[in-house]
């Protein structure tokens, strides 16, 4: 079907960058509506399109997070895909979404330092108090506000003409709505400050990214922003099921180690290390395999 040049430009929407990711040289391409902005930023990449560039749009119709699993984005959430080509081993590329986790950690907090803690750790049982909610990192790509999940993370890597391979981060928020039927607590800013919109968000995201990839370094930095991680997780010294495949380790989530990895301690000390699985926290904790 053909597309008119005014039905293609109507599609298109302006996304801030603020003066740190224009210096930086980070170009961005923002759409009303699209299928997926990974998909997209995935298709650039293949073309052999120059890196460093952010895809974005309010609405998604095709989006998917980790596993293939369906990201639903409903009109005014932020949909943002990065596509970057970064000059790392492997072993720390893996590491790109601890940077991720990171800067939209901090970006969140800057813009709603005063929101309100509602309930518990990922829909376990907590107490409502008064006063900021910490807005938390969920191992591995989850952030978490008062315990119910806020917005997510997925890391895709696409080969390139060159033989290169280029890394697309993609970031869904919940801006003004929650997707409804989830089997976990979802939440969205706009239950804590409804005079944000997208475009605020991906401006304060895109910031915290120059200064985030630029500490993390082609994995020079892997310990800095994995401290950093650290300082804002959720649920470290509390119990903890993780699944893998077919199995269900259970114990206390010590840390995550230098690799990015989980640390479970089960009841009789012994450590395992965890390179990918799905996290319950609290009540949650007793799912069964």
């Amino acid at each position: 079907m053909l597309i008119t040049l005014r039905e293609a430009f109507s599609n298109v929407v302006a996304f801030p960058l603020g003066p740190n990711a224009s210096k930086a040289g980070y170009r961005v391409i923002g759409f009303d509506s699209i299928g997926s902005t990974n998909a997209e930023a995935m298709k650039a990449a293949a073309a052999g399109d120059a890196p460093n560039i952010w895809y974005v749009a309010l609405q998604q119709t095709e989006g998917r997070g980790r596993r293939g699993r369906q990201w639903e984005s409903p009109y005014g959430n932020l949909a943002a895909s990065l596509m970057i080509a970064p000059e790392a081993e492997a072993h720390h590329l893996a590491t790109l979404g601890f940077v991720a986790g990171v800067a939209l950690n901090r970006a969140l907090n800057q813009l709603v330092p005063q929101m309100r803690t509602r309930s518990g750790l990922d829909g376990a049982d907590g107490v409502s108090q008064e006063g900021p909610v910490r807005i938390a990192l969920k191992w591995p790509n989850d952030i978490l506000a008062d315990g119910a999940k806020l917005a997510g993370i997925l890391l895709e890597v696409q080969p390139r003409f060159d033989g290169s391979k280029a890394i697309v981060i993609g970031f869904g928020v919940n801006v003004v709505a929650a997707p409804a039927g989830l089997p976990y607590p979802a939440t969205a800013l706009s239950a804590f400050n409804g005079a944000l919109d997208a475009q605020a968000v991906f401006e304060a995201l895109a910031e915290h990214w120059v200064e985030c990839y630029a500490l993390w370094n082609n994995g020079a930095g892997t310990r800095e922003i994995l401290a950093g991680w650290r300082e804002f997780a959720t649920g470290i010294g509390t119990e903890v099921a993780v699944k893998r495949n077919s199995d269900v380790i259970r114990g206390v989530f010590e840390t995550i180690d230098d690799a990015g990895r989980l640390i479970v301690r089960d009841a009789e000390g012994h450590r395992t290390a965890i390179a990918a699985g799905d996290v319950h926290f609290g009540t949650t904790a007793s799912l069964k395999a």
